[in-house]
């Protein structure tokens, strides 16, 4: 008796499943009415949320992972989650302001952090007097679209 009960249970969970793929899979999965979209397939890269701090000024004038040399008065940032020679927009959480910039260095592997960011990027996100802040990453991917601007 308990054995049938089971499978019943096992039944009614796989039906439901089915359903509930059936009811909410992707668009693409439906049939097309022969018609073309216009919609384009647009690439979504994941967002990131953590904290940020900025480079010492020992790193100014060294060499970057990639290669470049450091300048604290350019746009540039160092993760250890993010690929290298990537474009992200990193947002302030506490004031809303935002910069782009690439991605150019690593940092220590057991840096906790997300970011760190050159001193001309964190004053544009006006945390130079705090040291560090939570902020939101959103990866651009390694080529800007036209309608997004640099720094």
């Amino acid at each position: 008796m308990k054995r049938i009960v089971f499978l019943m249970g096992l039944f009614a969970m796989a039906f439901q499943v089915r359903a509930q793929e059936k009811s909410h899979g992707p668009p693409h999965a439906r049939k097309h009415s022969g018609k073309k979209s216009s919609a384009k397939l647009v690439k979504k890269y994941p967002t990131h949320y953590g904290t940020a701090s900025y480079y010492a000024n020992k790193f100014e004038g060294r060499k970057t992972a990639c290669g470049e040399i450091f300048h604290q008065d350019k746009l540039s940032g160092a993760s250890n989650i993010i690929p290298m020679n990537n474009w992200v927009r990193v947002t302030n959480l506490r004031n809303k302001k935002s910069v782009i910039l690439r991605i150019n260095d690593r940092m220590h592997p057991r840096n906790p952090r997300l970011i760190d960011l050159s001193r001309a990027a964190a004053h544009r996100l006006s945390y130079t007097g705090r040291g560090i802040v939570r902020v939101k990453v959103e990866v651009l991917g390694r080529h800007l679209s036209k309608g997004i601007e640099k720094g």
